[in-house]
């Protein structure tokens, strides 16, 4: 019997991101959990200035894509500076 390949998903991801003062925490937050794939998001504000808010955002799940959580951020006209930390595992 031939094994099946199990892909690595994405389980945490840690970012340092940094987005317009336009939108308030709870809402990016929120925002950010509509994503497929994520069940919990963590935001803390680490700088503010009169436009931008820098942030560290950790967000759990059970298979968190990338290039989609990447594309979801920019439609919120954040821009991810860094990715700090990532957790896989194979399910």
């Amino acid at each position: 019997m031939a094994s099946k390949m199990v892909e690595p998903k994405i389980k945490m991801i840690r970012l340092d991101v940094l987005k317009p003062r336009l939108s308030s925490l709870p809402l990016f937050a929120t925002f950010l959990a509509e994503l497929e794939g994520v069940k919990r998001v963590e935001v803390t504000l680490m700088e503010m200035n009169t436009a931008t808010e820098s942030l560290n955002v950790v967000l759990y799940g059970p298979g968190i894509d990338f290039d989609a959580l990447k594309a979801h951020i920019d439609k919120d006209g954040a821009v991810i500076h860094s990715v700090d930390q990532v957790k896989t595992e194979k399910i």
